[in-house]
């Protein structure tokens, strides 16, 4: 008896044992099965086409893409796009380009229509490029096609460019600007509003070197011509193509403008002087007048004296009655030849301080 049971035991080990030999392969094919199922429910297509395009992508880098939440399809179809165009591009490049925020489609098309145009651009610096914040692909398309811009810029509010020549007569100046973009300077070079203002600069100090305004109205491509060899494109991201005077227009006569305010301005100075000077005669005429009443209460005041001074002698008896009668003969004496001498207001005061 217990030796069936130990049988039983035996063979019961036996199965349990067989079972995990079986289920353990099982279950890891079925998992395998189940990650391939999700690969290819997930990423076949886009593993297809790259596989189909001549770029094969590992399922690594499918996982990788998946885990750094990057948009497959999107590196995908920029990687053929590259590989077809036959731009030397890796996917983990596009994937860092995409993780700093860059435009990938927009760096590849751009790299694709350099090649197409001969253009020495590398990958590395479309990148920079883009990550700068410049339009890479439309800096490509500048580069092969040049556009336009005008001068001054129709957002600075201001139509023209104004100058004055040695004549004193102004001239309103519009111009238009080709420009072709540098992709070696376009990291770092100045944008358009730096190239308007330097055109602006060289027009309006080409027109003030002139000696005439007529010289400027009969050839005004010497004018465009003079800035243009100023080399104003440096340190900018642009090549000045050409530079051409659109239109020209005679403005004010400011020579005579700044004559007329000049001389206005010099008579103005002219009639606060004089008014000046009159204020200082009237002060010095006031003071004199002053200074003179000041005298005259002087003499007055001496004049005042003199009746003391005869009473004085009197009393002393220095002066007698004919003394006293005798300076006043004199007195109107003198008093009457100096009226008969036509100075007849200035008399001398009696022996009593009063004028005669």
């Amino acid at each position: 008896m217990t030796g069936n049971l130990l049988m039983i035991g035996g063979l019961l080990g036996q199965a349990d044992n067989l079972d995990w030999k079986f289920w353990a392969p099982v279950g890891l094919i079925g998992l395998v099965g189940l990650f391939l199922l999700f690969f290819f429910v997930k990423f076949g297509s886009l593993w297809l086409q790259a596989k189909a395009s001549g770029c094969p992508v590992s399922i690594g880098q499918f996982i990788g893409m998946f885990l750094r939440k990057l948009n497959s399809k999107l590196i995908i179809d920029v990687l053929v796009m590259a590989h077809k165009a036959g731009i030397p591009v890796t996917i983990d490049k596009l994937q860092a380009h995409v993780l700093a925020r860059g435009n990938v489609t927009s760096t590849i098309r751009a790299l694709v229509a350099a090649d197409r145009a001969n253009i020495d651009l590398t990958f590395e610096r479309a990148a920079a490029i883009d990550l700068a914040g410049r339009d890479v692909l439309d800096a490509v398309r500048t580069s092969v096609h040049p556009k336009v811009i005008d001068c001054p810029s129709q957002e600075a509010g201001k139509p023209t460019v104004d100058a004055v020549a040695m004549n004193g007569i102004q001239l309103r100046c519009k111009a238009r600007v080709t420009v072709r973009t540098n992709i070696e300077r376009l990291v770092g070079g100045a944008t358009e509003e730096t190239v308007i203002a330097r055109v602006g600069e060289g027009i309006v100090s080409g027109i003030g070197q002139a000696e005439s305004h007529k010289e400027v109205l009969a050839n005004p491509r010497k004018i465009s011509e003079e800035v243009l060899n100023t080399g104003l494109d440096a340190g900018t991201a642009y090549e000045i193509v050409s530079i051409d005077i659109a239109d020209i227009d005679v403005g004010e006569n400011i020579g005579a403008v700044l004559m007329a305010n000049q001389a206005e301005a010099e008579k103005r100075r002219a009639q606060a002087e004089a008014e000046a000077q009159r204020a200082r005669a009237v002060a010095r005429a006031q003071e004199m007048e002053a200074l003179g009443r000041e005298n005259k209460a002087k003499v007055i005041l001496a004049e005042a004296e003199i009746p003391k001074a005869i009473a004085e002698a009197f009393k002393s008896g220095n002066l007698g009655v004919m003394d006293y009668y005798s300076l006043r003969n004199l007195q109107a004496d003198t008093n009457m030849r100096k009226s008969l001498s036509g100075d007849g207001d200035a008399k001398l005061p009696n022996a009593e301080g009063e004028s005669d």
